[in-house]
């Protein structure tokens, strides 16, 4: 059992980060924001993969004035991502987004960066400070050297105390790097100062492959401590990737019960199906699946009948076809050929049982 650090408690619409609140999964939409079709049809992905917080980039005045059409649009929190135009920062506000993406001292003067805060502070609606290894201040560089933990921490102290100069306490922050052990060190030593709760990730993790990876070993060792309230998974690609590995590393660690957790061996020489088709064709057919559930997917009679017998269904394999397995028991042989059309009649029945259940509750 993960004991998270307890760390206050912001709302972003209607999610709530930090505290004793579920991780969210988040993620960015990579159009150009003031092509509000190409942006809004990516945001309908997101949401159909279940990605709760979304980002839009806003570096200029067009993509600013599509945030209103955007956000209208959408179901699920909108960030807007500011980087150095604090005008953008206030249109985004006018526009209803639910979170600006900012690093206050990256705005200019003092009395801009009050216009900022005092603004979405009347909203009601909190920032994330962004601290990115590979763009903190020159005089951190200066200071340390190189980009450390203590520079990125430094960094993020710094921007929050600008917040609270102007009695703005409404903060999430990330402290990413692309560096693994850095984001790890800097985030670790964050945690021990702040209770702000923290957004996780690894920035430019890379293809899907080394991304997961490279996230999942970074984001994950935090998790498995007790730090981070937020994450997202950056990958190049389509974001709706960033969404589903994002879902499996929070299940991996029993801290999200969202879709199918899918049990497969890895098969070895006693394996007599093709067991790699079926497993990677029932991923497929799974990845739109919102109701928690396990299915084993095994090779032999090894390890098959207790892996099976120990998920909601599954087929433990022999040769030719296997034995299926439904909430724990045998119910039957089914041939290689058929497996996956009866596996996704299991499924469609366990899920209506399920949502008859949750009626009655």
């Amino acid at each position: 059992m993960i004991k998270r650090k307890k760390t206050k408690q912001v709302l972003v619409g209607n999610i709530t980060v930090g505290g004793d609140a579920p991780i969210s999964v988040q993620s960015m939409a990579t159009t150009k924001t003031y092509d509000t079709n190409a942006t809004l049809n990516q945001i309908e992905n997101l949401e159909d993969a279940g990605c709760q917080i979304i980002r839009v980039t806003v570096p200029d005045e067009k993509s600013a004035k599509a945030l209103t059409e955007i956000k209208k649009n959408m179901t699920v929190p909108l960030v807007a991502d500011i980087h150095f135009n604090y005008k953008m920062a206030l249109m985004a506000v006018d526009a209803g987004v639910d979170k600006i993406r900012i690093n206050p001292g990256n705005i200019g003067s003092k009395e801009r960066v009050r216009d900022v805060l005092t603004k979405v502070k009347s909203a009601g609606i909190p920032i994330r400070i962004g601290v990115n290894a590979g763009s903190l201040e020159k005089d951190l560089l200066e200071k340390y050297g190189y980009p450390t933990a203590e520079a990125m921490v430094e960094s993020a102290r710094r921007h929050i105390n600008i917040c609270n100069e102007n009695d703005f306490h409404d903060i999430i922050v990330s402290l990413k790097a692309s560096n693994v052990n850095l984001m790890l060190d800097a985030n670790r030593l964050f945690s021990e100062e702040f209770d702000i709760p923290l957004h996780l990730g690894v920035t430019e993790a890379g293809p899907i492959k080394s991304g997961t990876i490279k996230s999942s070993v970074g984001i994950g060792a935090l998790l498995a401590s007790g730090i981070g309230d937020t994450i997202r998974v950056s990958l190049t690609g389509d974001p709706v990737e960033e969404v589903h590995v994002g879902y499996e590393l929070l299940k991996s660690l029993g801290l999200a019960t969202k879709g199918v957790t899918i049990v497969a061996c890895p098969t070895c020489g006693r394996l007599e199906v093709d067991l790699f088709k079926i497993a990677g064709e029932m991923e497929e057919k799974l990845s739109h699946i919102k109701t928690p559930m396990s299915i084993a997917l095994m090779g032999c009679a090894v390890n098959g009948p207790g892996e099976a017998s120990h998920t909601d269904l599954g087929i433990a394999f022999g040769k030719g076809g296997g034995l299926l397995y439904y909430q724990g028991k045998s119910i039957g042989k089914v041939r290689e050929k058929d497996a996956i059309n009866r596996l996704e009649e299991l499924i469609k029945q366990f899920e209506e049982e399920n949502e008859v259940s949750s009626e009655n509750e």
